[in-house]
């Protein structure tokens, strides 16, 4: 089920990713793994943070970390301050004759929140022509999307704010540190009958507490489970 390097969870190279979900699904927490995990394996990667909506659990959090492992990031010029305004920069358009120029390249958008995603619109024909894959990061643990009906609705939103389709699942059901393989495995049902409503695969499930391997080898758990790191800002 642990599979190595993150690139073989992806039909094709990871070059222009979009990682979508609803407000606290842990969104922020998928897009910063897999840009350390693809800079692991040499790629140039490049982090935008369309996170416009939230300003408490931003990839801005981790810039510094983000700048000494050598990852691009941009930002909205306004995050982690106390104006909260949807400003999106000039600097982001021009990843997309990078990635034309440069196959070695793998740009990652964070995208915060459904209505977040009308951002997306803006860049459209960009995406669209260079086939930007876009996850939908669920959590079955999160208030609003405890149900596959409720998690349907908020993946169809998200597409028609950013006139994209969704291409797959990211299964990231967790209770944050008092996670146990036991709750992993009592969210698979609720996030299988979501994929088979969806009619799309879930590329993956994230574990970010210390399970043994043990512990999840479950005829439930039918994905590839990936191990991360929870980079995201404790409140309290």
């Amino acid at each position: 089920m642990f599979i190595l390097p993150i690139s073989s969870f992806f039909p094709h190279p990871p070059r222009l990713l979009i990682v979508a979900g609803h407000f606290g699904a842990g969104k922020t927490n998928v897009a910063l793994n897999l840009a350390y995990m693809l800079k692991a394996e040499g790629r140039e990667v490049t982090l935008i943070d369309l996170d416009i909506v939230n300003p408490y659990f931003r990839a801005a959090d981790a810039e510094d970390a983000l700048r000494a492992a050598e990852i691009q990031y941009i930002n909205p010029p306004f995050a982690n301050t106390n104006v909260d305004i949807p400003v999106l920069g000039a600097e982001i358009q021009r990843v997309f004759p990078m990635l034309e120029q440069n196959p070695n390249a793998s740009v990652i958008f964070d995208v915060g929140g459904d209505n977040g995603a009308v951002a997306l619109g803006r860049y459209h024909a960009e995406l669209t022509r260079l086939g930007a894959y876009m996850l939908c990061v669920e959590n079955a643990y999160r208030p609003l999307t405890d149900s596959p009906e409720a998690m349907l609705e908020n993946l169809q939103e998200i597409e028609a704010y950013s006139r994209l389709r969704c291409d797959a699942i990211v299964n990231n059901s967790n209770l944050g540190e008092e996670t146990s393989a036991e709750d992993l495995l009592n969210a698979m049902p609720t996030m299988d009958a979501f994929a088979a409503l969806a009619e799309l695969p879930i590329l993956f499930t994230t574990v970010c507490t210390p399970l043994r391997r043990t512990d999840l080898q479950h005829s439930l758990v039918k994905s590839p489970v990936l191990e991360i790191q929870n980079y995201t800002r404790k409140l309290f």
